[in-house]
């Protein structure tokens, strides 16, 4: 098995690599590094520096390194980008996963095992219930409309021409190596700021003031078990949540708790874009075995220690 995992270098795949590499497996990484980090591939992997809208440059990566599976981890990631240049989220989300799947094609590479989105496919999920893969899709951004549109290329090139393929439809994950200078990773956002002693924006689920929205929070450690589940034997759509849903404002009161601060709190109107609640059923993936291993608060926790470290 040769592995070509693309967003490598970012805050999920560098953990995916990480896991292949504990598993014997040969890996190689694609990110055009506009928002992953190279420090984060480990030493030894080949790495290209190839954006997923350059033909050419994906040509030449499936020419040498000659992958039997793609993990497909890059995206652009953020709802609000997405809201804010729906082209862009076009041309990297879905013109730039199609020439991922032609390459594919031309050289043979057998499975696509592709990050999804639980957090923004379904559309709003109700109080009490939790979004299984059977729902149809609902996105209200152009991101998940993007997510949910490359799902539909996957069964058809996996009708069309065989191509085996997984999604992992991911809930809200957090952990170590995420990037708190974007929109979409609040739990490392209120970690940097928090022990920094600076102020924290909470956006609202209807208006200022209150808790903010409900995520199903997942810790990378178990999304990236789910993967390497998923890797070995899975087809077909897979929700990786907890099943249960948390306030902004418990993610921020768990992150304070952590680090010992009490943070300034800047209320905020909800955020174009935003669902107001998500929560994902994780009983399909469960049912092969999979559970997630870490706690809400060991996650946070974790998370705040690895951010106090930097």
């Amino acid at each position: 098995m040769r592995v070509l995992v693309t967003g490598g270098a970012g805050f999920i795949g560098s953990h995916i690599v990480e896991n292949l590499l504990q598993e014997g497996v040969e890996v190689a990484v694609l990110d055009n590094l506009s928002t992953g980090k190279r420090e984060n591939v480990p030493k030894g992997v080949y790495f290209y520096k190839v954006d997923l809208r350059d033909r050419e440059g994906l040509e030449r990566v499936f020419r040498e390194f000659r992958p039997t599976h793609v993990s497909h981890q890059a995206a652009q990631a953020s709802v609000k980008v997405s809201v804010d240049n729906p082209l862009l989220d076009f041309e990297v989300n879905l013109l730039g996963g199609l020439n991922l799947l032609e390459a594919m094609r031309k050289w043979g590479a057998e499975k696509i095992l592709f990050a999804s989105t639980g957090g923004a496919i379904y559309g709003e999920v109700p109080e009490g219930e939790e979004a299984e893969e059977t729902w149809p899709p609902r996105p209200k951004s152009p991101y998940a409309a993007s997510k949910a549109g490359f799902e539909h290329y996957l069964s058809a090139y996996g009708q069309n021409y065989g191509l085996k393929w997984v999604s992992l439809r991911y809930a809200n994950v957090y952990g170590p190596r995420q990037d708190p200078h974007g929109e979409a990773g609040v739990v490392a956002i209120f970690s940097e700021r928090v022990l920094k002693g600076e102020p924290v924006t909470l956006y609202a689920r209807k208006s200022p003031g209150d808790e903010g929205c409900v995520r199903d929070y997942i810790y990378v450690g178990d999304v990236v078990q789910a993967h390497n589940l998923a890797l070995k034997g899975l087809e077909g759509v897979y929700n990786v949540g907890t099943g249960e849903g948390h306030t902004t404002m418990e993610v921020l009161e768990a992150v304070a708790q952590a680090a010992g601060r009490t943070p300034q709190v800047n209320p905020a109107p909800p955020r174009p874009g935003d669902l107001e609640r998500s929560v994902l059923s994780p009983h399909k993936l469960m049912a092969h075995g999979w559970r997630p291993q870490v706690s809400f608060a060991e996650g946070i926790r974790l998370t705040v220690e690895y951010f106090r470290g930097r």
